[in-house]
């Protein structure tokens, strides 16, 4: 299910940040080193591609590892699956939309309530800190109707309490088939609830792990309780997407992953089926004739191809040559963004750029992991406290010009963000005022923290005169740690010429992925071993991340070295606000208001800097319709919609 759930769920979490991260830093393929790089007018000569009605080919630029579900999925295989599968709830523009169900759940469609429940010692719950336990003495929880911190109780170890539990209903829509013709029903959910649930399975089991019940009551509904004490906000989400247990359940659960029925050739519900899968070159697919909008005329293609090429450059030639239609995101275009523009405008190619769920970050190393004995201020073991004055911090947040990294780096294409959500967030706080490049509001941010031009040369860095903890005669000089990608590359030479117009000197250093991204405590950025550090950090939900930036989500060594907040911001007002956050219900008032209260304070703090939403980018050759790139879906969540020709034109 989704990753986004609750940052609790520390290991599978970091998991994903670190993939996130590592791949993200990849470098981008710099013009010097490439081999074949056609320019726009190059394009302009070659033939344009006929359109081949009944064909329709996906150019993706990595193949899938596997197309079980429950096994480690890359972003090829989610686009491989999206046309397998359709469904069945998508994410599009923030907002959840029902595909084989009905409806969403909602309390106020009665499809989802909170009941109370009586728990008893040695029970299973989850705690006031959201972990699931066995009830004891001393276990803190929330007692029903319970969801802020000063409501928390100690249990006794003997008297029978009250708790809250969330018990949700979904429904399917009438007369769904799998792509063999057999009917497709709730026990098909169960089904898959069961595989997810199995020790040999690469699914997240974070709601796994706080579901009680998850049960079939009708041949189309599914019925799902949370266990006693787990409030989640996105609850009409938690329902499985149906495996074919008609098929599957013939092989022991920790076979499927390895037989071609599940990893090679799963059947779906979905507009195409599997036909072929020649490893390291192609995947094709098929019409299916019992997709449940046929009627309708989806899918628009007879077979659907996903071709493997990796190179940007070669699949930017196969898509002129009409050899591809789409060129999926996990093909890598920075580099080619420019030309991509220049192609759009000789009419040579479609381009499509979106602000993706993922951020650039500059970390703000206020307290790094060796202050977590105490700042040692008369030996100077540590590194002088230049961070710990939030003016300082600010200072530098107003002497960085994002919005050049954005029109120079990324063409314009993104935003700089103001806070952790997006300006497109239901839950973004649009009061929030921007930091804006100001060096002359940024000096003075920093005069204030005590940083001085005490030689009046403006080329070199200001030094310490009353900043606290910070020895006197201290130049301000950083050091900015990251990955030897061009796109970082290109952004830091920016920002030192920003920063070097405050009077902020920066030491930049390069490191290889491993190194940087190395876990604590000798890694640079999960062992708190940085002044500045470049790094990127997403998500797959819409969830809001507040607890990226929690007092628990510290990496240390009391936590194996696994967190999200590797700046060690600390703030007890931010916790708490988060905390009950992320108990409360989208439709409920304390949910919009405890978000903008942590953004808020992420804002006047600055735990961390946001750079930039990295860009996602895909390509289509031209008369193609229906393709999109949407933040939060995935690239063909409507490949059953894509189109041609004539159908194009209106």
């Amino acid at each position: 299910m989704n990753l986004s759930k609750k940052t609790v769920k520390l290991l599978s979490f970091v998991f994903l940040l670190s993939m996130i991260i590592i791949a993200c830093g990849l470098p981008s393929l710099p013009q010097s080193e490439v081999t074949v790089t056609p320019s726009a007018t190059s394009f302009m000569s070659l033939p344009t591609a006929t359109a081949v009605p009944s064909l329709l080919t996906v150019c993706l630029g990595q193949e899938p590892t596997t197309l079980y579900p429950f096994g480690e999925l890359n972003a090829a295989a989610r686009s491989v699956l999206a046309s397998i599968n359709d469904g069945p709830i998508d994410m599009v523009g923030y907002k959840y939309q029902p595909v084989i169900l009905t409806q969403l759940p909602s309390i106020e469609n009665g499809d989802a309530q909170i009941a109370s429940t009586t728990i008893q010692a040695g029970e299973q719950i989850v705690d006031a800190d959201g972990s699931p336990v066995l009830l004891a003495q001393g276990t803190r929880i929330r007692p029903a109707g319970c969801r802020a911190d000063d409501c928390v109780i100690a249990y006794d170890g003997t008297t029978a309490l009250e708790m809250d539990q969330m018990i949700v209903n979904f429904h399917l829509v009438p007369n769904l088939t799998w792509s063999d013709g057999t009917p497709l029903s709730s026990d098909d959910s169960v089904f898959a609830f069961t595989l997810a649930s199995a020790a040999n399975s690469a699914a997240d089991t974070y709601l796994v792990d706080r579901t009680q019940v998850y049960e079939a009551t009708d041949p189309l509904t599914v019925q799902w309780w949370g266990k006693p004490g787990f409030i989640d906000p996105t609850y009409f989400t938690n329902f499985w997407a149906p495996a074919p247990k008609h098929l599957w359940s013939e092989f022991p659960a920790d076979q499927l992953s390895t037989i071609d029925v599940a990893a090679r050739s799963p059947i779906g519900w979905g507009p195409y089926m599997v036909q072929e899968w020649a490893a390291g070159d192609h995947i094709t697919l098929t019409k299916n004739p019992n997709y449940f909008r046929a009627a309708e005329g989806f899918p628009k293609f007879d077979t659907l191809t996903f071709r493997f090429i990796a190179d940007p450059n070669m699949a930017l030639s196969e898509l002129v040559a009409g050899r591809c239609d789409i060129l999926d995101p996990t093909i890598r275009l920075d580099a080619q963004a420019s030309l991509l523009q220049e192609m759009q405008a000789g009419e040579q190619a479609q381009a499509f750029f979106a602000p993706g769920m993922t951020i650039e970050w500059l970390g703000i190393g206020a307290l790094p992991a060796t202050y977590d004995d105490g700042y040692d201020t008369i030996y100077q073991k540590d590194r002088p406290d230049i961070f710990a004055d939030a003016h300082t911090r600010q200072g530098i947040a107003y002497c960085l010009d994002r919005q050049s990294v954005v029109d120079k780096v990324l063409l314009g294409r993104t935003t700089v963000p103001l806070a952790y959500l997006p300006v497109g967030h239901p839950a973004y706080d649009a009061n929030i005022e921007a930091i804006s490049f100001d060096p002359s509001i940024g000096a003075s941010l920093l005069a204030q923290a005590g940083w001085r031009d005490t030689d009046g040369d403006p080329a070199t860095p200001l030094v310490a005169v009353t900043v606290k903890n910070v020895p006197a005669g201290t130049p301000l000089l950083i050091n900015y740690y990251t990955t030897g990608a061009t796109q970082r590359r290109q952004v830091v030479d920016i920002l030192t010429q920003s920063l070097a117009q405050c009077g902020i000197g920066i030491n930049a250093q390069y490191f290889s992925q491993n190194d940087l991204y190395a876990s604590g405590p000798s890694g640079l950025l999960f062992g708190r071993r940085f002044d500045l550090i470049e790094y990127a950090m997403g998500v797959n939900g819409v969830e809001p991340p507040c607890g990226w930036f929690t007092t628990e989500e510290i990496p240390s060594a009391s936590n194996s070295w696994i967190g999200t907040n590797v700046t060690g911001y600390k703030n007890e007002q931010y916790d708490a606000s988060c905390r009950a956050a992320q108990i409360a219900l989208p439709d409920e008032q304390a949910y919009t208001e405890l978000y903008s209260q942590t953004q808020v304070l992420f804002a006047s703090e600055l735990p961390a800097i946001p750079l930039y939403y990295r860009l996602r980018i895909a390509a289509a050759r031209p008369g193609l319709c229906n393709f999109d790139l949407d933040p939060t879906a995935n690239p063909l969540w409507n490949i059953e919609a894509i189109d041609t020709g004539e159908a194009c034109q209106n």
